[in-house]
């Protein structure tokens, strides 16, 4: 099995910064895409930011120029830099990773527990 544990939430001020972190262990042959995602209350899930094994980027048009997802594919973290946080950042925010068991052949799709972040005054 693999687990997702996810770190860095809290209460922070509009135009204020967080730094959440995600680390993955367990069963990992080798892990493709990781990303973050989030969810307010009332609303889907949404991607947030994703990063391929290979670095390129991926971001919601919402958050592009304020946020910054990188990973450490050797400890098989990633993180997620945000800057000049908005009220409507508020939501739970999930890391998910695709990985695949030593062995395997197929990718599997993981997710964290969620973090809260809230932005607020």
């Amino acid at each position: 099995q693999v687990q997702l544990v996810e770190s860095g939430g809290g209460l922070v001020q509009p135009g204020g910064s967080l730094r959440l972190s995600c680390a993955a262990s367990g069963r990992i042959g080798s892990i493709n895409d990781m990303g973050w995602y989030r969810q307010a209350p009332g609303n889907q899930r949404e991607l947030v930011a994703l990063i391929t094994s290979r670095g390129t980027t991926n971001y919601a048009d919402s958050v592009k120029g304020r946020f910054t997802i990188s990973r450490d594919k050797a400890a098989n973290t990633v993180n997620l830099q945000m800057n000049s946080l908005k009220p409507e950042d508020t939501a739970v925010y999930y890391c998910n990773a695709g990985v695949r068991a030593p062995g395997s052949t197929t990718y599997d799709d993981y997710w964290g527990q969620g973090t809260q972040v809230t932005v607020s005054s």
